[in-house]
C-alpha cells in the first residue's frame, strides 16, 4: 500500500502533462533552398488523443535560386548578378502529429512524426539594382533588373532593398507538402522548445522566374530544420 501511494503523485503528474488541449509554437526555419535563415513560422496544435495531435499554421520563407551568387562592384556594394526577382512563399498548412516516444513530465525528449499539406502563395518581387547608364556616376538609376538591358556588370553599382519592389509583386499560387520528425525538449509542462527536421516538396503550375538566364523550375524539394519555442494550456 505504501509503495502504491508513493507512485500515485508521479502517475498524476504524467496524466496532467498529457492533458493540455492547445499548444502554440513559433520559430525560425533553415532550408536547403533558403539563405542563412530561410524564414519563420507560427503553429497551433490541438489534442486529439494521447498519441495524436492536429495542427494548423503558416510559414513564410524565401526561396533562392541555386545559381545565386553575390558580387561586389568596384565601390564595394554587393549585388546578385542575373537576379530578376526575389521569391517569397507563404505556406498555410494543416497536418497531423503522431507521438512516437513521450517524454517524462518534467524532463527528457519527446519524439513526434508529423506531416502537413497546404496551398503555397508565391510572391515574385522585382529585384532593383543601381545601374550606371553612361559608365560614370552621372547617370545612375535605381531600376528593376532587366537581362536584356543591364548586361554590363561593371555598370551595376549595387542593389536596393526588397521593399523597393513590393508594389510590383506578382502572385504565383501552388501547393506544398512536408514530412518530418520533431524532438521536443520542453522542461516544464507549460512550455516547449525543440527542433524539427524533415523534407518538403512544393509545386507551382506557373514557373516562377528568379534568374532568367538560368534554368528555373516549378517544383522545389528541400530538407529543412526548424527551431521552435512555445507554450501549452
Amino acid at each position: 500500500m505504501a509503495a502504491l501511494l508513493a507512485a500515485t503523485p508521479a502517475v498524476a503528474q504524467t496524466e496532467e502533462d498529457e492533458s493540455f488541449e492547445q499548444e502554440t509554437s513559433y520559430g525560425i526555419n533553415f532550408n536547403s533552398n533558403g539563405g542563412l535563415i530561410g524564414g519563420a513560422f507560427l503553429r497551433f496544435s490541438y489534442y486529439m488523443n494521447e498519441r495524436m495531435y492536429q495542427f494548423g499554421g503558416v510559414e513564410v520563407v524565401e526561396v533562392k535560386h541555386p545559381k545565386e551568387e553575390r558580387y561586389l562592384n568596384y565601390v564595394g556594394e554587393p549585388f546578385v548578378y542575373g537576379k530578376k526577382n526575389y521569391f517569397f512563399v507563404v505556406r498555410p498548412h494543416y497536418g497531423r502529429e503522431l507521438v512516437l516516444f513521450r517524454k517524462a513530465a518534467e524532463s527528457g525528449v519527446q519524439v513526434n512524426a508529423l506531416g502537413a499539406v497546404g496551398p503555397s502563395i508565391g510572391l515574385l518581387v522585382p529585384y532593383y539594382i543601381d545601374y550606371s547608364y553612361d559608365g560614370t556616376t552621372n547617370d545612375v538609376r535605381t531600376v528593376p533588373y532587366d537581362e536584356n538591358i543591364h548586361t554590363n556588370t561593371d555598370y551595376i553599382l549595387g542593389s536596393d532593398t526588397v521593399f523597393r519592389g513590393l508594389g510590383q509583386t506578382k502572385v504565383k499560387p501552388g501547393l506544398h507538402a512536408k514530412a518530418g520528425l520533431s524532438f521536443e525538449y520542453g522542461r516544464y509542462r507549460e512550455s516547449i522548445a525543440g527542433i524539427e527536421v524533415g523534407v518538403a516538396v512544393e509545386y507551382f503550375p506557373s514557373e516562377p522566374v528568379i534568374i532568367p538566364l538560368a534554368e528555373n523550375n516549378n517544383t522545389f524539394t528541400s530538407v529543412y530544420l526548424n527551431l521552435y519555442y512555445g507554450s501549452r494550456k
